[in-house]
């Protein structure tokens, strides 16, 4: 059997979650056994300063005797979480970039009074 024809076989169903910089794979995969095992795989892309950009990947293997326990644990996890600092997605605040995204929202949204002038404010009158 060609290296070809083994991938279509083991990826039996997939499904794709685009997260911002994150982008999650679930995908049903067969064994050697034809037994089914999913896999989870995170992908989060990374951008240098010179433009360029690479990805970094982690997979999880989730067999179907530790499908129970884990989605009882996912379960347990997402609802502490939830019930203890609710929907709301605080986290974005503390991200490199937040402050950039901030104000790029915030001018679009406000006028800025022309009295208030940060240093990147430079209009070709000033030069």
């Amino acid at each position: 059997m060609r290296e070809n024809d083994m991938l279509e076989k083991d990826e039996i169903f997939s499904k794709v979650l685009r997260a911002g910089r994150r982008t999650y794979f679930f995908d049903v995969r067969a064994t050697k056994a034809d037994d089914y095992y999913i896999t989870i795989t995170e992908s989060k892309k990374f951008t240098e300063e010179d433009g360029s950009f690479h990805f970094k990947k982690h997979k999880i293997y989730l067999y179907k005797e530790d499908f129970a326990a884990f989605s009882e644990i996912l379960e347990e996890m997402t609802a502490y979480v939830l019930n203890h600092k609710g929907e709301e997605v605080i986290s974005e605040r503390h991200q490199r970039d937040f402050k950039k995204e901030y104000n790029q929202e915030t001018e679009t949204s406000e006028q800025k009074p022309t009295s208030e002038k940060s240093f990147t404010d430079i209009d070709f009158d000033d030069i």
